[in-house]
């Protein structure tokens, strides 16, 4: 079966088995079964003490309760730097304003996304909707690295960084700081995600291999730093790494010509040069 990646909308998010028509047999597959039975039942000749027995029962018509292409995407396995973005924002055609223009199948995939019926969906090849499927996960994106932006974004994520669903700084000197994800582009299909250390302020590969394969553009390049500068009691205690790795060899600390040279350099520039000498004719 072909594959979709979410680096490129022609093949890069990997579908999951057995979802080769994502239009009709995904929403099938989202689907959660919540039947109860309500009855009551009075048996005398079984239960000399006349116990009710309580059997609940519905109606004799299955109720089947959709959960919404939003949730579903944002439940899936590697996917759990994304929030849940609200459809109101989604619906506002201001917040989607030049999306049309990079995202191919834009109607048919918006449409997917807030789980209404295209018309002409029925007369699409199952290759045209696997690329539908694709162009949602891409576009999700895209409204997702601005929504995060957003008051209500900012407080969806800042719950997911206290429960450090980001994961932790890989550098041994900030001490299992909390990270946030960030972009090195806001240009699709140019680097994957990164997670940036608001304590040594550098970034880094993500910890597992299923978020190095997310396009870095659906968090963007702003995010982590303007998170950092609205809550700033959240990072005032922060402190600065104190401490630096010294690199040494039985104890002595490895020579670094370097440091001559930059101090020889410091000292010839406190010398004052001489004046440039005028040559006569």
């Amino acid at each position: 079966k072909a594959t979709v990646s979410v680096l490129n909308w022609r093949g890069a998010l990997e579908l999951q088995p057995g979802r080769s028509d994502p239009m009709s047999e995904g929403k099938t597959k989202r689907a959660a079964n919540k039947n109860l039975v309500y009855s009551r039942i009075e048996d005398d000749d079984k239960d000399d003490d006349n116990t009710n027995i309580s059997i609940y029962d519905s109606h004799d018509e299955e109720e089947e309760d959709e959960i919404p292409w939003i949730g579903w995407f944002c439940a899936l396995k590697g996917n759990e730097f994304f929030v849940e973005v609200d459809e109101d924002y989604i619906q506002d055609d201001f917040n989607l304003t030049g999306l049309s223009a990079m995202v191919p199948f834009y109607e048919y995939a918006l449409d997917l996304i807030l789980d209404l019926e295209s018309p002409g969906e029925e007369d699409l090849t199952s290759q045209q909707r696997d690329l539908v499927e694709s162009a949602a996960n891409i576009l999700y994106g895209l409204v997702h690295a601005r929504f995060i932006l957003t008051h209500r974004g900012m407080k969806l994520m800042e719950e997911k960084y206290r429960n450090v669903a980001f994961g932790r700084c890989p550098r041994v000197m900030c001490c299992g700081q909390s990270v946030l994800p960030c972009g090195q582009s806001d240009i699709p299909r140019e680097a994957s995600v990164k997670v940036y250390c608001p304590k040594c302020k550098d970034i880094y590969y993500p910890r597992s291999g299923k978020h190095k394969s997310l396009d870095g553009c659906f968090w963007g390049t702003t995010f982590p730093h303007l998170f950092v500068m609205c809550n700033p009691s959240l990072f005032s205690c922060v402190p600065k790494p104190t401490y630096e790795y010294v690199p040494r060899i039985y104890g002595f600390r490895v020579y670094n010509g370097k440091k001559k040279d930059k101090k020889k350099d410091e000292a010839e520039g406190d010398k004052p040069k001489p004046a440039p000498q005028i040559k006569s004719k």
